[in-house]
C-alpha cells in the first residue's frame, strides 16, 4: 500500500494569500480582489520593474475586510459558536477556470500538499465556500464541489443561476437577478425613456443579457438606438485594433440623440470606460464626451485601478446605479481605521494593496529597484478616494458579510443536534462526511444580523432581500459620493416594488439639473396618435392629429378612440365635451317664432272663415260653392295648427300624428282645391246648349271629389302606420356637438308617398286650372287657383333637396315653413281678393257689378 505523507508539498507555492485558522474554516475562492492584468506564470509571485506594470483594483480589497471583520464578529459572539474558532482561507484564481479548479481541489486534499481527495490533518475542517465567480470558472468549481455536496455561497451573480439545476449546492448571496431588471424597467419607464442605448461585455454574460433581458424591456415599448458590445482585452491585445473599436463605441454613445445608456457588465466594467474621454483626444475624435444618463447593474462597482485616480470621472456624474442592498454593521468602520501592514500579519493582500493605494514601496518589497516614497505605514485608508477604497460596505462586501454569518448561523443550529465531541481535546470538529448535513439548515436559516436586516433563503435558496437605487455625484474634485435615492423591494408586487425620491436624484451639469428625455422623437401631445415610421424601430414615430370624432388625452397614444355618445371631441381633439340635447322647443326664439307664425295664420285664417260666414249669402261667395270653401278654410286653419305638432320634445303620439295629420289635412285641402277646379271647367261646360255635362254640376260632384281623394291618403297613412309607424328617436350621428330628439319616419318610403300624393294633388289642381283660366265665366276661380298651386308647388320642390341638407331642429323648421308658407300661399291667392271686395269694397259684391267686370 503506497502511503502518502501529509508533509509532502505541492512542487508550487499555493495560491491563497490571506490565511486564518480556525477549528471551523470558510474557503474562499476571489476572482476581484487582485490582479486585473493577465499573469504570464502562477509559479511565483509577478516582479514588476515599474510601478504602473501592478494593476490592482484596490476598491476590492474591502471584500477581505468585511469577511475579515464577520469571522472576527463571530468568534468574539459567544452565543453563535460557543468554544469553536472559525478561520478562513483566501485563494485567488487570477480570472483562470484552471486555478480555480485548483483551488477547489485544495480544499478536498491536506493543506500545502495537493492529493485529491485525501486529508491527513484533522485540523482547520472545511466548512463552506464562498465564491465571487465569473461564469467560466463558475462551472469547473460547482461541478467539483457538487460532488462532495460542500455548501457554496455566491456574492455575485451570473445568468446561470437563474436556470441552475436542482440540488446543486450552492446558495445566492443576493437577490434574484431577475428583480434588478424588473427595477430597472419600471425606473426606464417611471422617467418615460423609451430610447436607450445599451454597452455590455464581449462575452458569455453580455450575450445572455442581450438575448434574455432586452426583449423583456422591449416588450413594454422600450427600444434601443444602439447595442454595443466592449471587447475584451488582454496583454497580447491589438492596440490599434482596440482604439478603433473604442472610437467605434465612442461615437456611437456620443453621437446618438439617447440620452440614457444602460451599462450591464462586470465588476471592473467601469475602469474600461473611464479611457473613453481620452479616447476623443487621442485620435482626435470629432463627438465630444457629452452628459448621458447611465443606468448601472448591480454587478457593478464604482471602481478604478490606481494609475485611474487622476482620470476625470465627470462623464459618470449623475448616474442611476442599482446595488445589492447593504447596511454598515456596528464597529465596521472602526474596524477598518484599524487596518494597516503591521496589524495584518497574515494577510497577504494589505502590502500590495497599501503599496499601490498609497504610492509608495516597501523596501523589504522593491530592494533598490525603484526609487519611490517608502510606506510608512501610518497612512490612513479615510484619506483615499472612493473609487479607490470605500470605508462603508458595499454591496459585495456586505453580501460576503452576511454568507459568513448565515454559515455560522446554520451550523450553530445544525451543532445543537448534532454535537460530536472528539477525544481528548474536547473541541467541536465536523467530520467531512457531515458536509451535506448542513444544507437542511442553510436552507431555513433565518436572522437578523448586526445591522438589523433579516438573512433567509427562498426556496431557489436565494437570498431574500431587496435593491438599492443609489446616484453617484461626482464633485468637481473628483471625489465620489453615493447617495441612495430609491430601492427595489422584493417582497411586493413587481408594480409596486419601485420607489425613488426624484428630489434627491442630481443629473449631469449638461442637462442643467432638468430632468432628462431620452425619445427617438418628441412626445405625441394630446389630440394626436402615434403613427410608426416604416422601416424604424416602433420607438421612432410620427404625429398625427386625431380625426374628427375622435380624441386622445394622454400623450403618445397608440390611436385616437371616440368619445361616448353622450359626448364629443373639441377642437384640439384632447377631451370631450358633453353634447347638447337638441330639439326644436318653445323655448328658443325658432321655435317661438314659428309658433308664433302658425298661431297669428290660424288666427287669420279663423278671422277669414269668419267673415265668409258673416257674408255667406253675397254673390261672391255664393258664386264657388261656399260649402267647399267653409270646408278648404277649415282645411287650412287645421293644417296651420298642425305645425303645432312638429315643436316641443318629439313624443310617442306626436310623432304618431305629426306627418298622418298633416298628411290627411293637406290632402283635403288640395282635393277642395281640385274640386273648385274641376267644378269651374263643368260649370263652362254646362252652360253650352245641349251639353251632357250639366247633370254632373252641383254639391254632390264636389264633394265627391273631396271625400274620395282624402280616403285615399287616409288610406295611405293606415298602411303606414300599420306596417312601420314613425316613433321618437335619438340621432346622435347627424350634429357632433348635439343629441337630437327626433321623430323617426319609420318608413322613408312611406313618408314620401304621402308627399308625393299632394304633389300629385296640387299638379293636377295647377293644369286643370291653368287650362280653365281664360274661361269667360262670371264667377271663374282658375286664374287664383293657378296662382295659389304655382306658390304651392314652388314651396314643396324647394322643400325636398332643403330637407335632406339639414339636420336636427332645423330639418323640423323647414318642414314647419314649408307647411305654413304653402298654406299661407293658398290662403292669401284664393281668399285675400274676395276678403279685399268683402270687407273694403262691398259696393263690388253685387251680382250686376260682378257680370258687367266679368263682360
Amino acid at each position: 500500500m503506497h502511503i502518502v505523507e501529509c508533509k509532502t508539498r505541492f512542487p508550487y507555492p499555493p495560491l491563497h494569500k490571506y490565511h486564518q485558522p480556525g477549528d471551523l474554516v470558510i474557503g474562499v475562492i476571489a476572482s476581484q480582489s487582485l490582479t486585473i492584468s493577465d499573469v504570464a506564470t502562477f509559479h511565483k509571485e509577478p516582479q514588476p520593474t515599474t510601478f504602473e506594470e501592478l494593476t490592482i483594483v484596490t476598491k476590492n480589497y474591502q471584500h477581505i475586510l468585511a469577511l475579515a471583520f464577520a469571522v472576527k464578529e463571530i468568534n468574539e459572539n459567544p452565543q453563535i459558536l460557543p468554544n469553536t474558532s472559525l478561520g478562513f482561507h483566501i485563494y485567488e484564481n487570477y480570472f483562470s477556470a484552471k486555478w480555480a479548479y485548483y483551488d477547489a481541489i485544495q480544499f478536498t486534499s491536506t493543506p500545502e500538499s495537493f492529493v485529491p481527495n485525501y486529508k491527513c490533518d484533522t485540523h482547520n475542517n472545511l466548512l463552506a465556500v464562498i465564491m465571487g465567480l465569473n461564469f467560466q470558472t463558475y462551472q469547473q468549481v460547482a461541478i467539483l464541489l457538487d460532488l462532495y455536496k460542500i455548501p457554496q455561497l455566491i456574492y455575485g451573480s451570473s445568468p446561470v443561476m437563474n436556470d441552475k439545476t436542482p440540488g446543486l449546492p450552492f446558495y445566492q448571496m443576493v437577490p434574484n437577478e431577475g428583480l434588478q431588471y424588473v427595477g430597472i424597467r419600471s425606473l426606464l419607464l417611471h422617467f418615460r425613456w423609451t430610447w436607450i442605448g445599451v454597452l455590455t461585455r464581449d462575452n458569455e454574460k453580455g450575450e445572455w443579457f442581450v438575448q434574455t433581458v432586452l426583449p423583456f424591456f422591449s416588450q413594454s415599448d422600450i427600444c434601443f438606438a444602439f447595442i454595443e458590445k466592449v471587447p475584451k482585452t488582454n496583454v497580447v491585445s491589438d492596440v490599434g485594433d482596440l482604439m478603433q473599436r473604442g472610437t467605434k463605441i465612442h461615437d456611437k454613445i456620443f453621437g446618438s440623440q439617447a440620452n440614457v445608456v444602460l451599462l450591464y457588465g462586470e465588476t471592473y466594467s467601469i475602469t474600461t470606460l473611464l479611457w473613453l474621454p481620452y479616447v476623443s483626444e487621442l485620435l482626435n475624435v470629432t463627438k465630444k464626451v457629452q452628459g448621458k444618463v447611465w443606468i448601472v447593474t448591480a454587478q457593478m462597482e464604482f471602481l478604478s485601478f490606481t494609475f485611474q485616480r487622476t482620470f476625470n470621472k465627470d462623464m459618470f456624474h449623475g448616474t442611476v446605479a442599482f446595488s445589492f442592498h447593504s447596511s454598515d454593521p456596528p464597529g465596521f468602520h472602526e474596524y477598518v481605521k484599524s487596518v494597516n501592514p503591521s496589524s495584518m500579519t497574515t494577510d497577504g493582500f494589505i502590502r500590495d494593496f497599501w503599496q499601490q493605494s498609497f504610492a509608495c514601496v516597501f523596501p523589504s518589497t522593491w530592494g533598490d529597484k525603484v526609487e519611490w516614497k517608502p510606506c510608512m505605514g501610518t497612512e490612513t485608508l479615510e484619506s483615499l478616494p472612493r473609487s479607490i477604497f470605500e470605508r462603508g460596505m458595499t454591496g459585495h462586501s456586505y453580501s460576503i458579510y452576511n454568507a459568513v454569518h448565515a454559515v455560522a448561523h446554520a451550523f450553530h443550529a445544525m451543532s445543537r443536534l448534532t454535537r460530536r465531541a472528539m477525544a481528548d481535546s474536547g473541541e467541536l470538529k465536523l467530520q467531512n462526511e457531515l458536509w451535506w448535513q448542513l444544507h437542511p439548515f442553510l436552507r431555513s436559516v433565518s436572522f437578523n444580523n448586526s445591522a438589523g436586516d433579516n438573512v433567509s433563503f427562498d426556496h431557489n435558496e436565494q437570498l431574500i432581500a431587496g435593491l438599492d437605487i443609489n446616484n453617484w455625484v461626482i464633485s468637481p474634485n473628483q471625489s465620489f459620493h453615493r447617495v441612495k435615492i430609491g430601492a427595489m423591494d422584493s417582497q411586493v408586487p413587481p408594480g409596486e416594488a419601485l420607489t425613488i425620491n426624484e428630489d434627491a436624484m442630481t443629473w449631469h451639469s449638461w442637462f442643467e439639473q432638468i430632468q432628462p428625455l431620452s425619445l427617438c422623437n418628441d412626445h405625441c401631445h394630446p389630440g394626436s396618435s402615434k403613427k410608426v415610421k416604416e422601416g424604424e424601430p416602433f420607438c421612432c414615430y410620427d404625429c398625427i392629429k386625431c380625426p374628427e370624432g375622435k380624441i386622445s388625452d394622454q400623450e403618445d397614444m397608440n390611436d385616437c378612440f371616440k368619445c361616448t355618445e353622450d359626448y364629443y371631441s373639441n377642437q384640439g381633439h384632447d377631451f370631450c365635451i358633453p353634447r347638447n340635447i337638441s330639439f326644436l322647443s318653445y323655448e328658443e326664439p325658432l321655435g317661438i317664432s314659428l309658433a308664433f307664425s302658425a298661431l297669428s295664420l290660424s288666427v287669420i285664417t279663423g278671422l277669414v272663415l269668419g267673415t265668409f260666414m258673416k257674408h255667406h249669402n253675397t254673390p261672391i261667395i255664393k258664386a264657388n260653392n261656399r260649402n267647399l270653401t267653409y270646408t278648404l278654410l277649415i282645411s287650412l286653419l287645421l293644417c296651420f295648427l298642425s305645425a303645432l305638432l312638429f315643436i316641443g320634445q318629439p313624443q310617442k303620439w306626436t310623432c304618431l300624428l305629426r306627418q298622418t295629420a298633416f298628411g290627411i289635412i293637406f290632402s283635403a285641402a288640395l282635393s277642395c282645391v281640385l274640386a273648385k277646379t274641376i267644378t269651374v271647367v263643368l260649370a263652362f261646360v254646362a252652360t253650352k246648349p245641349g251639353s251632357r255635362m250639366r247633370k254632373w254640376v252641383g254639391k254632390r260632384m264636389a264633394n265627391a271629389i273631396v271625400l274620395s281623394c282624402s280616403l285615399i291618403q287616409a288610406g295611405i297613412c293606415t298602411v303606414w302606420l300599420a306596417t312601420s309607424p314613425p316613433f321618437s328617436d335619438t340621432d346622435y350621428h347627424s350634429v357632433v356637438e348635439e343629441i337630437i330628439l327626433q321623430c323617426n319616419e319609420g318608413s322613408i318610403t312611406m313618408f314620401y308617398s304621402v308627399l308625393s300624393y299632394m304633389g300629385f294633388l296640387s299638379i293636377v289642381s295647377f293644369i286643370i286650372a291653368f287650362l280653365a283660366r281664360r274661361l269667360p265665366d262670371s264667377f271663374n276661380e282658375a286664374k287664383l287657383i293657378t296662382f295659389s298651386m304655382l306658390v304651392f308647388c314652388s314651396v314643396w320642390l324647394s322643400f325636398v333637396p332643403t330637407y335632406l341638407s339639414t339636420k336636427g331642429k332645423h330639418m323640423v323648421a323647414v318642414e314647419i315653413f314649408s307647411i305654413l308658407a304653402s298654406s299661407a300661399g293658398l290662403l292669401g291667392c284664393l281668399f285675400f281678393p274676395k276678403c279685399y271686395i268683402i270687407v273694403l269694397r262691398p259696393e263690388l259684391n253685387k251680382r250686376e257689378q260682378l257680370v258687367r267686370r266679368n263682360h
